[in-house]
């Protein structure tokens, strides 16, 4: 797919310099579940509806975002049954038709900022309506979904992040992560109590930070990401990058220049290793004159950008402790569980689990003699109680 962008310095699309953008999207239904909760969004902000892909369908399809640009975007809904395809299809089409209305529409002037904030509100709007949803009809209560919007203006990517869904940008033959789990894990893992190994190995490790749609107020991460020239942009839900890890899907992405055959092949490996979960991709290659070139200067990561209302000025306002933790009711891996707290809870609470799942057969064998011997120690003492009171009263008598 082609789309002509605008500079992010110039506020009209310049015709002789374009950003060129090959997308494709993939989701399947996985290996263990009989129904698929993902949901993703491709679209081109001038346009009525939003791109969808079909065997049937060329490989190459043309678009122009102009100054309006595109959305990326992967939704991960939770709550079983109809109600995590509900959230993430409601999500969906929440973003999409909330971007489109108020952008540009409703900005005076096209900037950054502008763009950015469109993303921030949209999100905040559609957790609103899923949250709202789930309060008039009992039956959804405790609906949600993750959501990874990207919307491309001009040479920049920027990112509306709620959940644990990702996005890399594979650049040089690396895949570099631009979002943050919001996930106990992850919070765990900056701590310093777990490992990235202990970390992707653990049964805790679908326990989620926030989600569109459990609580009636959400905090976005607002990130962005400056593009460079043969950049390729992977956005999937856990049920990808769960199982494959970015290492490989930078090696898969290097082999496989097609960005449809690209997006098969992760699927189909997610699906060799298991494929207990719901699997969802989108695969997007830049190029054009409209970006520079990549060199070693360049910070490519998880970059917040300073807008108001957002997960990092939140958190550098005050360093009050984060919002209760929501378990994803329908997990990738391991048993399904709601779980609310502190962080210092939940610090315990994944560390003791850590410490039961190393504990080694001799360990056991320890704690069974030592629970053997506690009711012989506790007569042991109360004879030794005994003898000691009986001694004093004859010394007194």
């Amino acid at each position: 797919m082609t789309a002509s962008l605008p500079n992010p310095a110039t506020p009209e699309p310049d015709d002789n310099h374009q950003v060129v953008v090959r997308v494709f999207a993939l989701t399947d239904v996985g290996r263990t579940r009989d129904h698929n909760e993902d949901s993703f969004v491709v679209a081109e902000l001038t346009e009525p509806q939003a791109v969808t892909f079909h065997a049937s369908l060329p490989k190459a399809t043309a678009m122009t975002g102009g100054q309006h640009g595109l959305l990326f975007m992967v939704a991960d809904g939770m709550g079983g049954a109809a109600s995590g395809e509900l959230a993430s299809s409601m999500a969906s089409e929440s973003i999409l038709e909330s971007v489109r209305r108020r952008w540009p529409a409703s900005v005076k002037q096209l900037d950054a900022e502008s763009f950015a904030s469109v993303l921030r509100d949209a999100t905040e709007q559609a957790n609103s309506r899923i949250h709202q949803h789930s309060r008039d009809f009992p039956e959804h209560r405790g609906m949600g979904t993750t959501a990874t919007i990207a919307g491309l203006w001009g040479d920049r990517l920027y990112l509306a992040q709620v959940g644990d869904s990702r996005a890399y940008v594979i650049r040089k033959g690396k895949a570099i992560q631009i979002t943050k789990d919001q996930s106990l894990m992850q919070r765990l893992v900056e701590a310093g109590e777990l490992t990235e190994a202990e970390a992707e190995s653990s049964e805790r490790r679908n326990i989620i930070l926030q989600a569109l749609g459990p609580d009636a107020h959400v905090t976005v991460d607002l990130t962005f990401q400056q593009l460079r020239r043969g950049d390729t942009l992977i956005i999937c839900s856990d049920g990808l990058s769960g199982l494959v890890r970015g290492e490989e899907i930078a090696r898969l992405a290097n082999a496989e220049r097609d960005v449809e055959q690209l997006c098969h092949r992760l699927v189909d490996r997610a699906n060799e290793l298991g494929g207990p979960d719901n699997i969802t991709v989108i695969a997007a290659q830049f190029d054009g004159d409209g970006l520079l070139p990549a060199t070693d200067r360049d910070e490519i990561g998880h970059k917040p950008f300073p807008l108001a209302g957002t997960l990092a000025e939140e958190e550098r306002a005050s360093r009050t402790k984060p919002p209760p933790f929501k378990s994803d009711p329908t997990p990738a891996m391991g048993i399904p569980q709601i779980v609310r707290g502190t962080l210092e809870d939940e610090f315990a609470r994944a560390r003791a689990a850590e410490e039961e799942r190393y504990t080694t057969p001799e360990d056991e064998l320890i704690d069974e003699r030592k629970k053997r011997a506690q009711p012989i120690m506790a007569m042991l003492v109360v004879l030794v109680v005994v003898v000691a009171v009986v001694t004093i009263w004859q010394l007194v008598t």
